[in-house]
């Protein structure tokens, strides 16, 4: 759990007020040290126009962050270095809900999809259990850069995931640690983020 320790620390309320966690300003428009190690195993994450494979901020021009946010539907997720009879689990959230500095509503959470099989996985075209909806990156206006987070578990062979009623109730606010550690998920075994902002700020 260390490793994902250190991946959530990011989501705490105090979290630009340490500038070394943070990387800077909380409206700096760069890609930190900490913010680019978040990033191992390989994942990518696939829109219409955009292809993440690496920790990366969105670049502003062809509209993309506009498109991320209004048109594009849910991405297409692949990890080629994946066992394809095993099943697993996706996660998505934002930890800096509303903002990066008052994170005060993280972890947001923007997907969730279980009993991924890995055969799909490695195409990049899966279905699974989808325990919640894919929600668009929508960060506020003036809020500066948010950090939309994908992380690949194995999902243990005896377990049906499913989330509480008081989880089902609120997107905002959800504790993925807390989920993680209640089936068993252990540490990500990759995970890849991108960093947006509103495309109007």
């Amino acid at each position: 759990m260390k490793r994902l320790h250190i991946f959530l620390l990011c989501a705490t309320v105090s979290l630009c007020k340490t500038q070394e966690v943070c990387g800077g300003e909380c409206g700096a428009e760069t890609l930190s040290e900490h913010d680019a190690g978040f990033c191992h195993g390989g994942l990518e994450v696939i829109y219409p126009e955009l292809k993440i494979s690496i920790c990366s901020i969105v670049p502003r021009g062809q509209s993309l962050r506009d498109k991320i946010s209004r048109e594009w539907g849910p991405p297409r997720v692949r990890l080629t270095r994946i066992e394809k009879g095993k099943r697993y689990v996706l996660m998505m959230v934002d930890p800096d809900a509303p903002s990066r500095c008052s994170p005060t509503r993280a972890h947001w959470r923007h997907w969730l999809v279980a009993d991924i099989a890995g055969s799909d996985l490695k195409k990049g075209d899966f279905k699974g259990s989808v325990l919640s909806e894919y929600r668009r990156p929508t960060p506020p206006r003036n809020s500066g850069l948010h950090r939309y987070q994908f992380m690949l578990f194995e999902q243990p062979a005896d377990e049906t995931l499913h989330l509480s009623q008081e989880e089902s109730s609120s997107l905002g606010n959800w504790d993925p640690q807390a989920f993680i550690q209640r089936f068993g998920l252990g540490s990500p075994l990759a995970a890849v983020q991108f960093l947006t902002q509103n495309p109007k700020d």
